[in-house]
């Protein structure tokens, strides 16, 4: 076996986890997510330090007893 060795830019990849495709497709899986959920839960992505987050979480009282009892938001990412 040969050894490779593999140096990655650090410029590169932040501007990568922060570009706006990453977004769009991080948004996508969250709203994907949110989807597979049913009613009463909602999606926010912002910046967060080095790269793009997206939530999916409870916004009525129904969705949160639903996600107590089922566990729904954990299912839901696993799908």
């Amino acid at each position: 076996m040969s050894k490779t060795k593999i140096v990655l830019n650090s410029k590169g990849v932040r501007e990568l986890l922060k570009s706006s495709e990453v977004r769009d497709y991080i948004k996508s899986e969250a709203d994907a997510i949110k989807g597979r959920c049913g009613s009463g839960y909602a999606t926010d992505s912002k910046y967060m330090g080095t790269r793009v987050i997206s939530s999916v979480y409870t916004e009525t009282k129904e969705a949160y007893q639903d996600n107590l009892e089922n566990n729904t938001l954990l299912k839901a990412s696993k799908a």
